[in-house]
């Protein structure tokens, strides 16, 4: 039996796939409002905790579970 070696190229398939996210998104979508949104959701989400969850919050932040929100990357 031949080895058959096949080959293909998706990138039209993908641009298709991204141009139908996009337009599913509409016109009014505003990705730097929802990452703003995102942003505080995670702070409301981790604030308030109590000794033990903040043990845990911690110990997952050091073992690389959770990223350390105190190191914010933010643009100039």
């Amino acid at each position: 039996m031949a080895d058959h070696n096949f080959a293909y190229d998706l990138t039209l398939d993908e641009v298709r796939r991204r141009s139908a996210v996009v337009t599913a998104l509409g016109d009014d979508w505003d990705p730097v409002a929802v990452l703003a949104e995102e942003e505080l959701a995670y702070d409301m989400l981790y604030s308030n905790l109590d000794d033990e969850q903040q043990r845990i919050y911690d110990e997952l932040v050091q073992a690389g579970v959770l990223p350390d929100r105190t190191i914010r990357n933010f643009a100039d």
